[in-house]
């Protein structure tokens, strides 16, 4: 794919244990699985060939967990800005938990973007000492603070790289397009895929989403 001018590149990080399992990783900082590691470099492959095809990346930011600091690394950034806006959505009491476990104990299949994590008590949960959790217009906060942070590079003709999480990526998607953030819930994302958000005709839009890393 021919890049257009000033993407907003965004990167999941490569697989976990607990992407394997399913189970929500959000404040936890587990480390990429060897198989997580050869994605990241993948994605670094990927990169590689849209900067030889004339795209320059001026900004490279990146969660501060370490399942995203490594992804950037092995993609080639080792010096990635560490940006706290970045983290995961803080999942509280359905941190280390699965959505068939959450579903189980409320009855009903549980939609995360629709009824938050605060929906379950703290007494079942996996994780010592969980915290209360984020709600959804908290990480769109987020994600609106970053987006307001590049926006300056982007209508300067410049590309930036953004290596964080799938929630939040999914957030930060619609929140790029004006869609309310529930809207997250449409956009699937696999580890270490990457989305290219752009504008066309003066209007924001994805320009690719969910590519595999190789």
């Amino acid at each position: 794919m021919t890049p257009s001018p000033a993407q907003l590149v965004l990167v999941r990080h490569g697989e976990t244990a607990w992407t394997l399992s399913g189970q929500h990783t959000g404040t936890t900082d587990l480390p990429l699985t060897a198989a997580g590691e050869d994605q990241a470099r993948a994605v670094g492959r990927r990169l590689e060939d849209q900067a030889e095809k004339g795209q320059t990346f001026a900004t490279v930011l990146t969660s501060p967990r370490a399942r995203a600091r490594r992804t950037a690394s092995l993609a080639g950034f080792p010096d990635a800005l560490v940006v706290p806006d970045l983290v995961e959505w803080d999942y509280g009491p359905v941190e280390g938990r699965t959505s068939d476990e959450v579903s189980d104990e409320l009855g009903h299949d549980w939609d995360i973007f629709r009824e938050g994590v605060q929906v379950v008590s703290t007494d079942n949960a996996v994780v010592e000492n969980p915290t209360p959790g984020e709600t959804l217009d908290e990480v769109a906060a987020r994600a609106r603070r970053v987006i307001a942070s590049v926006q300056a590079t982007l209508a300067g003709g410049e590309s930036v790289i953004v290596f964080a999480h799938g929630h939040l990526l999914r957030v930060l998607c619609a929140v790029w397009l004006g869609l309310p953030p529930t809207s997250g819930e449409l956009f699937e994302l696999d580890t270490a895929a990457t989305c290219l958000l752009g504008s066309t005709h003066d209007r924001r839009s994805v320009q690719a989403w969910n590519l595999p890393p190789a």
